[in-house]
């Protein structure tokens, strides 16, 4: 059996979930990453996707997270969620709101830069559409 660790998944509204945890499965800003017990030390932003965190019993629980922080430590990891909720609870309402307030900053954009992240948050969003109810 693998180790556990401590994980907590907290956004602005609430704390979601604190767990004993094997296996977190975050989207990282630089790509998906998969946290285990005993980690090395690490800060990294969070870009909109699902967050799966498998419990000790085996169980899987899924979130939707849209943006955020993780700071992960050998005994435990802490996400800082901009905004997030649990798959089950994901309504494609909210996933248009926030895709047409993104596609309206784009729009007022003036920065390359802002356009390119943008366009990524944008993306980002597109990609949970098939889990919207």
């Amino acid at each position: 059996m693998a180790d556990s660790f401590n994980f907590e998944l907290v956004s602005p509204e609430r704390l979601l979930l604190s767990a004993s945890a094997t296996e977190v499965v975050l989207p990282g800003s630089e790509g998906e990453m998969t946290v285990m017990a005993n980690h090395a030390p690490t800060m990294t932003t969070i870009r909109p996707g699902i967050l799966t965190v498998k419990d000790t019993s085996g169980a899987a629980q899924r979130f939707v997270v849209f943006g955020g922080f993780a700071d992960i430590l050998p005994s435990g990891c802490t996400v800082l969620a901009e905004s997030a909720l649990a798959v089950a609870d994901f309504k494609k309402d909210a996933l248009t709101s926030r895709v047409a307030q993104a596609k309206a900053d784009l729009a007022s954009a003036t920065s390359d830069d802002a356009k390119t992240r943008i366009a990524q948050l944008i993306s980002d969003l597109d990609s949970l559409s098939s889990l919207a109810a």
